[in-house]
């Protein structure tokens, strides 16, 4: 279901072209240790609502915006926490963009008919929860009203502007200290909103892949409050 990066241009081609990269991707994810289960996140791209349709060949980074969702608070893995929509992958899943699209239709109401699939990228190992996540990079051809479907599992969904990730002034270095080990990885605040952990990560590696980095301070350092 991938497309070929050399037949596109703009934005889309350049994060297709960025799944070449994905031998580096797995790098910085700690260990699944033991069985794992299979897991889907849909890594959905859009324009933003106030840019003049256009060509995808014309769009850039900085008329972009990625769909994320925030957790229940009450969920027992990876509560209260930012994410893509996506879950774990069921029997009757054909594959893995069948988990991500139908996890995401049901966590955020969107239409998966409005979704084009770019390309799965490799399998990232998830080892808080156990999972092995494939993530489905898509472009949203036709966007659809989303809205958080069953607040016990999804609370808020909203559209972040990729410019705003970009913006080294909303980047910086989380830590975690638990059980007696730290650990460090790259985060986002989003007006208040922190991304951090697994989807930072993805974000993070998606951007450097794809050349849309800007230059930030990973010197500073905020702890999370879990």
């Amino acid at each position: 279901m991938s497309q070929n990066p050399d037949t596109l241009h703009g934005a889309r081609a350049e994060l297709l072209a960025a799944t070449r990269r994905g031998e580096h991707w797995a790098k910085p994810f700690p260990a699944v240790v033991g069985d794992a289960h299979p897991a889907s996140v849909l890594v959905l791209f859009g324009r933003l609502d106030g840019i003049p349709a256009q060509t995808d060949e014309l769009t850039v980074a900085a008329d972009l915006d990625v769909l994320l969702q925030r957790r229940a608070a009450t969920l027992s893995s990876h509560p209260g926490q930012v994410s893509f929509p996506g879950g774990r992958r069921e029997e009757q899943d054909a594959d893995a963009v069948a988990t991500a699209l139908r996890e995401a239709e049901e966590e955020t109401g969107l239409d998966p008919a409005g979704v084009e699939i770019l390309a799965t990228l490799p399998e990232l190992p998830l080892a808080a929860s156990n999972h092995v996540v494939t993530p489905v990079l898509a472009w949203w051809r036709s966007p659809s009203r989303v809205a958080a479907v069953d607040h016990a599992e999804t609370v808020d969904v909203f559209r972040v502007p990729v410019a705003h990730l970009l913006d080294p002034a909303t980047r910086f270095t989380s830590t975690i200290h638990r059980m007696g080990r730290s650990w460090r990885g790259p985060a986002f605040d989003v007006d208040g909103t922190i991304v951090w952990g697994f989807t930072a990560m993805v974000l993070d590696a998606l951007f450097d892949a794809s050349g849309w980095t800007l230059e930030w301070d990973a010197a500073v350092e905020r702890p999370i409050e879990l």
